[in-house]
């Protein structure tokens, strides 16, 4: 028999059927009981709007820091060779790992005012990064970045090698090679990075409240938008909800080929 052709066994089945209803229903109940006849004059309310624009600004702001930096990072992960290579790997993911909340503690023992570096900041050039929009794009690139640098390596080490070296061999720098061979052969893989760099910081929650705190108009991103309209307006958490949802099922469909493509 075809492994196409085999049906599961009852005893797998059922689990299965449970975990998918587990992971589905609260989707559906969101769709269920969200307020569509009054959708879009919930969308266009000031609040909404400027959480919206807030975390549209902070997650793009966000997405290229990290492309910034974690292009190189992944770079030399990948395409290097030294001492405690794979300490600093283990590092790169810990954010992925890192209760939220943690990490925006941590940022602030870093850039808070009495922070080591922020303390620095604030008597040499009056610069104050806690609870300002800036503070939440540290924040979100905190927490988003490690996705970037693994998509990232994980492109440069299937890329093949042997393109770079046959530039070297013509005459081309490092750099050169870099921006004219090796980065158009892991543009899919940077891209594929940023989009989901950008989703994660588009949904940041615990870093940002942390470090940057809950202040309409400059720090109050989508997610902290939920979570202050859970307390005065269900309605409004459930508008907010669904965009992002509408967000991250955007992400999916425009990855899928990269993440739901089978062989």
């Amino acid at each position: 028999m075809s492994r196409a052709g085999r049906s599961a066994p009852l005893v797998l089945a059922i689990p299965a059927i449970a975990g998918l209803a587990f992971l589905v229903l609260p989707l559906a109940g969101l769709l269920i009981r969200a307020p569509w006849a009054t959708l879009p004059q919930r969308l266009t309310e000031p609040d909404v709007l400027a959480a919206l624009r807030l975390s549209l600004l902070t997650a793009t702001l966000a997405t290229g820091v990290c492309l910034l930096t974690g292009v190189p990072l992944a770079w030399l992960l990948a395409r290097t060779t030294f001492v405690g290579r794979r300490f600093v790997r283990a590092l790169v993911t810990v954010p992925l790992v890192l209760p939220p909340v943690v990490g925006g503690v941590a940022l602030l023992l870093v850039f808070g005012r009495r922070g080591l570096v922020g303390e620095w900041l604030d008597s040499a050039f009056g610069i104050t990064l806690p609870f300002t929009t800036t503070g939440v794009v540290l924040a979100e690139a905190f927490v988003a970045m490690p996705f970037l640098v693994i998509s990232v390596e994980g492109a440069l080490r299937s890329a093949d090698a042997r393109y770079e070296e046959a530039a070297a061999t013509l005459g081309a720098g490092r750099w050169t090679a870099f921006r004219r061979v090796t980065l158009p052969l892991i543009a899919p893989g940077v891209a594929a990075g940023a989009v989901l760099c950008w989703a994660r910081a588009l949904g940041e929650f615990g870093a940002t409240i942390t470090f940057a705190g809950n202040f309409p108009g400059r720090t109050q991103t989508m997610p902290l938008a939920v979570y202050l309209a859970l307390e005065r307006d269900l309605d409004a958490a459930i508008v907010l909800s669904l965009v992002l949802l509408a967000v991250s099922v955007a992400i999916l469909a425009g990855l899928r080929d990269r993440w739901l493509g089978t062989t």
